[in-house]
């Protein structure tokens, strides 16, 4: 559940003056609160001599992210990346063979100097076996359709089956429709990470089992309009009933049998919908919360932290803090008080705790980067997803679910541990005496249903396998018979 986001980058020029020149790797590294964070930037010409890029940020284990263009004006080049609203400006100097400037991304600069490594453009081959290339043995349509009072445009794709040559239609065929929730964070339809489109290879599958699949760039992603910064999980529960009031209107689409898909936050989001609307027919939660978030993030922070090598003792440590921290801030608004609460709250912590235990777990060694960390916590529970996130209770919504329920976890998640969510799950559809739901955990599967190793979030981007084939049989084989038993 844990918000993983990635520069993503547009190179925008007005000259190719110098174009001659720049062609190879560019490497250079952000400092970002204490961390480095390399970039890496690979520009190449087309067979028409315009020039193109791709880039990387190794760390983040994102490689050959797609630029547009490439362009010089004199000595002066601009980096403008819309997708998160920024942008890099510098100049080159030493027979262009660096560039020194700036990093603007949302209203913070950074130093950043590149320095070119090679005149040889190299591209790292990233695995990705199961991402399906064209041609499909189905229909996909690229769509478009607004909410009900048109303050949101959406983009989509649509995957549908073809009609068996085979048989005589007496009228034209329609297919139970599923429409995919992506999980927290801003993601295009694909939701990709770490050059992993599950959510594609959900569809292809899925299509080609005779089920109809919706997929939809979140807010301000892609082709889809509004604020995902001032949107809640509540707003997002909004855009999928506008995708489920599309489908309803569409002929190939079998209105009697629409359901959802979510993932992380999208199997918050699919019950809170299932409730309100009577033409959900199923859900499908993929790493879904059952417990309070408030429990569930604590937990995802120590398990984070233990993938990392940090000792249990000094986990449980943490988690008094960390609890403490969540509902002291949660329920102040006030942003000074908070911060005055919070140090006080860190202040009693820290007492008889060794100098390493501190820095271990929260990475304070003095005044200044305890005030830092303590800040960093404020504001990112100060935004409105977070605030409403941190609140929420799942069980208010899966307790009034009486639509059949297929709820999936890894049993390596840790994100969203397995074990704890699937039961709470299990308890609050029991709870309305729901008959028609199965939970099921799926053995050494991670947050994305990748079979993993170190089971770290690092390692998502290390793992060739997009989606475990087995989960995606059980979905499908659940969708077409089993949610009717």
């Amino acid at each position: 559940m844990i918000r993983i986001s990635f520069i993503c980058i547009t190179l925008f020029f007005s000259s190719a003056i110098f174009s001659q020149n720049i062609t190879g790797n560019w490497e250079g590294a952000l400092q970002l609160q204490g961390n480095e964070i390399p970039i890496v930037f690979h520009i190449s010409k087309d067979s028409t001599g315009k020039l193109t890029a791709t880039f990387d940020s190794p760390k983040q284990k994102a490689y050959n992210l797609a630029c547009s263009d490439v362009m010089l004006k004199e000595d002066s080049m601009m980096i403008i990346m819309q997708i998160i609203k920024g942008h890099y400006s510098g100049k080159l100097s030493e027979k262009n063979k660096r560039l020194t400037g700036t990093w603007n991304q949302s209203g913070s600069t950074f130093p950043l100097t590149m320095t070119k490594t090679s005149d040889v453009t190299t591209i790292k081959e990233i695995k990705r076996l199961q991402t399906p290339k064209p041609p499909f043995p189905y229909k996909s349509e690229e769509v478009e359709y607004d909410n009900a009072d048109k303050s949101i445009h959406f983009g989509a794709t649509f995957t549908v089956p073809l009609p068996n040559p085979n048989v005589n239609y007496l009228r034209a065929p329609v297919y139970p429709t599923v429409l995919l929730i992506t999980g927290s964070g801003k993601q295009d339809r694909d939701e990709t990470i770490l050059g992993h489109k599950p959510f594609t290879v959900i569809a292809d599958y899925l299509t080609r089992q005779g089920i109809a699949v919706l997929r939809v760039d979140d807010r301000d992603m892609g082709k889809t309009t509004g604020n995902f910064n001032t949107s809640t999980s509540a707003d997002f529960a909004k855009d999928v009933e506008a995708g489920i009031d599309y489908l309803k209107r569409r002929e190939d689409v079998d209105v009697n049998s629409i359901g959802l898909i979510g993932h992380s936050e999208g199997g918050m989001i699919a019950p809170m919908v299932a409730v309100k609307r009577r033409d959900i027919n199923f859900i499908i939660l993929l790493a879904g919360p059952g417990v309070k978030t408030s429990e569930l993030l604590e937990q995802q922070s120590v398990d984070i932290m233990a993938s990392l090598g940090i000792p249990n003792n000094n986990l449980e440590q943490y988690r008094l803090l960390y609890r403490q921290l969540i509902s002291t801030i949660a329920n102040e608004p006030d942003s000074v008080k908070a911060f005055d609460n919070s140090i006080a709250i860190f202040n009693n912590w820290q007492k008889g705790k060794s100098e390493a235990v501190v820095k271990r777990t929260t990475n304070v060694s003095d005044e200044k980067s305890k005030s830092v960390f303590l800040k960093e916590f404020i504001q990112q529970l100060s935004s409105p997803w977070y605030n409403y996130f941190i609140k929420f209770d799942p069980a208010d919504y899966l307790s009034r679910v009486d639509c059949p329920v297929l709820a999936l976890n890894g049993s390596k998640d840790i994100q969203v541990a397995s074990k704890q969510n699937l039961d709470a799950i299990k308890m609050a559809l029991e709870k309305n005496n729901n008959k028609n739901f199965k939970t099921m955990e799926m053995p050494g599967l991670n947050h994305l249903f990748q079979h993993c190793k170190k089971c770290s979030v690092e390692e998502y981007g290390d793992l060739e396998e997009t989606f475990d084939t087995v989960t995606l049989k059980i979905i499908s084989d659940w969708i077409k018979t089993e949610r009717f038993n």
